[in-house]
């Protein structure tokens, strides 16, 4: 028969082998969902226990956001549970309604019941026992849980696998510790005969987390690379923020012409994708990232540290809005969204609202004022219909640092034409009058700008007037 350690928390049973990625490259586990989820539908039961006295609209859209996580993995919802009372040690619920859930586990048959409040070890443990002493064959996680999952099933590539399976370890890992403490207990060697496995698998997590941790260092430091490439090529880069599910993703399809993939759907994107923005003399790279969600685990955050990076060390940041919804639900989401940004002190921020065709002039007047605090440099758009683009172009043009314009000539020989491919290259080239000469406007950054001498010095160093 299989121990509680063992169904809490299954083994690793991929080891560190050589991957495609390189020949230290680590292989990712695939241990997060349940082996057959694909072929099987899952029945969940959703349990939420909320605080006296605490805001009711709040607790609301809490409630209907747990249901969406759930329906991001195609769950099926079978029943929410709902309790108003301080927490519980033993089971966060109350007891008596920890039994209720067990015994509507059992008649519903769901495969998972699925706990807002994140879940100690213990609690876990003690919720499990009761659906299993209620007959109720079913999974007991929390929302934490849920949401790895959701990011698991959406990583496809070797870096967001190993981000994703960073978080899970991390997660574990305190779970693991409680674990061996609780079967230490106990006069046998543990659970179910396991001996010293428990010892083993701690240290086991805590290798494995030290080698993704390497990777994904390395991993990084290309990433830092390849941004400070971009800016010394003259591109402005551009990201795209805001909470889960605000319409960044079909902004994105609208600004670059793209087909990303765009749903109604939390975490539709994992991956952040970069594509050029063609917008008058200009070259910026847009970035589609990751929504944020209230209450993000910490672990989580911190192993895609470096994806929310890209998202810091932006030119600017466009922070997609959905002002359709109810100001209070802004006004919350935009703190999540603010606190998030504010941590490293990003300072370009353009307020897109989006979803704006959806409300009055009169109440996007009486929105802005009650969120002025929170919204910084507005455009009303709408990604769907596509209108309110230009405006927001004008508004990009108008807070990112105005490229300068110079007058270059080079010399039309071989030479002059092998230094003009890197005025291409670093920035943009306006019409060229052909003669003796070639002239053109350059276009570009700054820092670009400010190599065109030391380009020109070395065309002169071989014989070639400029």
């Amino acid at each position: 028969m299989e121990s509680t350690f063992e169904t809490l928390f299954p083994k690793n049973e991929k080891s560190e082998k050589k991957g495609p990625e390189g020949a230290n490259s680590i292989q990712t586990e695939q241990t997060a969902l349940p082996k057959n989820r694909k072929n099987r539908i899952e029945t969940v039961i959703l349990v939420m226990r909320i605080s006296p006295n605490s805001d009711a609209d709040k607790n609301a859209r809490k409630a209907a956001e747990f249901v969406e996580l759930a329906k991001a993995l195609d769950y099926k919802v079978a029943d929410t549970v709902v309790q108003e009372r301080y927490p519980d040690r033993k089971y966060n619920v109350g007891s008596g309604k920890a039994r209720e859930v067990a015994i509507l586990a059992r008649d519903l048959k769901a495969t998972q019941v699925i706990f807002y409040d994140p879940l100690s070890t213990s609690q876990i443990y003690n919720i499990s026992k009761l659906c299993g002493e209620a007959g109720a064959a079913c999974k007991v996680i929390d929302r934490f849980q849920l949401i790895l999952d959701i990011f698991a099933e959406r990583a496809t590539t070797h870096r967001s696998k190993l981000q994703v399976e960073l978080a899970r370890l991390r997660y574990e890992l305190p779970s693991a510790k409680m674990l061996i403490a609780l079967s230490k207990k106990e006069e046998r060697a543990g659970w179910g005969g396991l001996g010293d496995y428990e010892d083993s698998y701690e240290q086991d997590i805590k290798k494995r987390i030290s080698r993704i941790e390497t990777e994904l260092a390395k991993a990084d430091l290309e990433e830092e690379a390849r941004r400070l490439y971009r800016h010394k090529r003259g591109f402005f880069m551009i990201s795209l923020a805001g909470y889960t599910n605000a319409g960044k993703s079909t902004l994105f399809n609208a600004l670059v012409d793209e087909n990303a993939e765009s749903k109604d759907m939390f975490f539709t994107t994992l991956i952040p994708k970069t594509r050029a923005l063609e917008f008058g003399k200009r070259k910026i790279l847009l970035t589609d990232t990751v929504g944020f969600i209230e209450d993000l685990p910490h672990f989580l955050v911190d192993a895609f540290r470096s994806t929310l990076e890209g998202i810091y060390f932006s030119d600017m940041i466009l922070l997609v809005v959905d002002f359709s919804e109810p100001a209070d639900h802004i006004r919350d989401k935009l703190i999540t969204c603010h606190e998030t940004l504010w941590e490293k002190g990003t300072s370009n921020i353009i307020t897109v609202l989006n979803k704006s065709e959806l409300v009055s002039k009169k109440e996007q007047k009486q929105k802005l004022e009650e969120l002025e605090h929170l919204i910084l440099n507005p455009v009303f758009i709408s990604a769907k219909n596509k209108t309110g683009l230009d405006k927001l172009l004008l508004e990009i043009d108008r807070n990112l640092p105005q490229p300068v314009v110079r007058t270059i000539s080079l010399p039309n020989t071989k030479a002059g034409a092998s230094a003009l491919s890197w005025f291409y290259e670093n920035g943009i080239v306006d019409e060229i009058l052909y003669g003796k000469y070639m002239t053109f406007e350059f276009c570009a950054t700054d820092d670009v700008m400010a190599k065109t001498d030391d380009v020109l010095k070395k065309a002169e160093e071989k014989g070639v007037a400029c």
